[in-house]
């Protein structure tokens, strides 16, 4: 681990709770680039698929799967004042996490707000509790204005986490190239006021992974490029997206929140049922699906201008996710089994032979029409550049380096989000792990090319509203 740039010199003790796809991954960067020994990293995992990887960089990993009633006993001893808790579990409880860091004075990342084991396909919760803008709001009902408690960085992965940086040096671009005066945003307010001023009506967070393995897909097995069990739960919990003030058609089955930010919907079935089209400059125009993540509910929260109610500007943000082949079977048979999930399940990495993940926020309103601006990268550039990774596990690790980094040199900024970090800083330290970053502008909209197979009942003078983003 020798030859790369050391960003911070930290002194505590790294806890990394879960240790699959993300966190195998993300081990050597830190090594990388971060100052510390193996010894001061203690990896507490739900099984021992990455035993192999620990030991080969000399960190202990123990098998102990948190639960309700034992996270408290495992974690208590094992964090003090200015130690790092980085999460990349499933099923555990974030804000449980959270609140355990703040009272040990332990800095603390996450890249998902996740419930307890369960706590997605619950029926004694009511639905709009399964959401993650109710996972959203508990986390950050954490904050305490003025304490400077203990950093506590939320949801910084790829998306949510990355795009939330792209997005700002998305709007600068667009800006400039359009010739629009602006001065450099300082505050939430300036970003959102830029995005006003471009005529930025909806932003998708638009992927296609082409990743390919040896080995396609069987009957009654799960295949994806990043954890199973992660997509799984996010593809069954409610289709949600940010709600713009420019939407004037309110689906049917929509519902919304009464209490919190007001900055999104959801939609009362599973995004991994609900498609909706987009476009990325390899791949062109595709159906993705709407998988409920939570940059599409900050994200569209931060841009909002005036009262939460009933803003005077805020844009219509979502995922639209198009995962590898193998994963889309898999989503596919997952639905035929009612949302059961398969028994087996297989994690690509060593096996893929070729493909990209394109990941990129897509800008749409502006008088350039679409801008697309994001990371393609191939899985050749990430064997070149990082091993235990695949390219779409590389655009999620790199991050959670960044962020953690970050908030060991800040950590006394409380409960933050992506959107409240310094874009520019996390992306120089992300930039060299994302391939081929682009921005390209093009005139696709959702109506682009509809109709001429068979009638449509579609409203050309806009293409921005929801009912074009209907399920196809």
């Amino acid at each position: 681990m020798t030859g790369y740039r050391k960003e911070h010199e930290f002194q505590g003790r790294l806890v990394m709770v879960g240790f699959g796809t993300v966190g195998q991954g993300v081990l050597p960067l830190l090594l990388r680039h971060i100052a510390m020994r193996p010894d001061q990293i203690v990896i507490i995992a739900a099984d021992d698929a990455g035993l192999a990887v620990a030991r080969e960089h000399g960190v202990i990993c123990e098998t102990m799967p948190l639960k309700q009633d034992n996270y408290r006993h495992i974690l208590e001893s094992r964090l003090g004042e200015r130690d790092f808790l980085l999460n990349l579990s499933v099923d555990v409880s974030s804000a449980a996490l959270i609140e355990l860091c703040l009272e040990k004075g332990a800095l603390y990342l996450d890249t998902c707000i996740e419930p307890w084991e369960g706590g997605y396909i619950d029926e004694s919760v009511p639905l709009e509790m399964r959401t993650n803008y109710a996972l959203r709001e508990a986390a950050i009902a954490l904050r305490r204005p003025g304490r400077h408690g203990p950093t506590a960085v939320l949801t910084h992965g790829a998306n949510p986490g990355l795009v939330s940086h792209f997005i700002k040096q998305a709007l600068l671009n667009v800006a400039q190239d359009t010739g629009t005066p602006f001065e450099r945003p300082r505050t939430r307010a300036a970003w959102a006021r830029l995005a006003q001023a471009l005529g930025v009506r909806v932003i998708h967070i638009a992927e296609r992974d082409t990743q390919v393995g040896k080995k396609r897909k069987m009957p009654g097995e799960f295949v994806n490029t990043w954890s199973v069990d992660g997509f799984v739960d996010e593809g069954t919990q409610p289709a949600e997206l940010g709600w713009g003030t420019h939407e004037r058609n309110f689906p049917s089955d929509a519902g919304r929140h009464e209490w919190g930010s007001r900055a999104a919907i959801y939609l009362k079935r599973p995004g991994a049922s609900t498609r909706v089209r987009t476009w990325t400059p390899l791949a062109g125009a595709f159906h993705g699906f709407l998988i409920t993540h939570a940059e599409a509910i900050s994200i569209s929260d931060h841009l909002t201008l005036g009262d939460k109610e009933r803003p005077e500007y805020r844009p219509t943000v979502h995922y639209a996710y198009h995962p590898c082949d193998d994963a889309v079977l898999s989503l596919h048979e997952l639905a035929g089994l009612n949302w059961r999930p398969q028994t087996l399940k297989r994690v690509l990495r060593d096996e893929i032979v070729s493909g990209i993940d394109e990941l990129g926020v897509l800008l749409m309103g502006h008088p350039k029409g679409a801008y697309w601006y994001g990371s393609q990268l191939s899985i050749e550039q990430t064997r070149n550049l990082c091993p235990y990774n695949s390219a779409t596990s590389l655009q999620v690790t790199a991050p959670v380096m960044a962020a953690a980094i970050w908030a060991m040199k800040n950590p006394a900024c409380d409960v933050v989000e992506p959107d409240d970090l310094p874009f520019e800083e996390i992306l120089a330290m992300c930039r060299p792990y994302l391939g081929d970053v682009v921005g390209v502008y093009s005139n696709w909209t959702p109506l682009r090319g509809r109709g001429w197979l068979f009638d449509e009942d579609l409203d050309r003078d806009d293409p921005w509203q929801f009912k074009n983003f209907r399920v196809v």
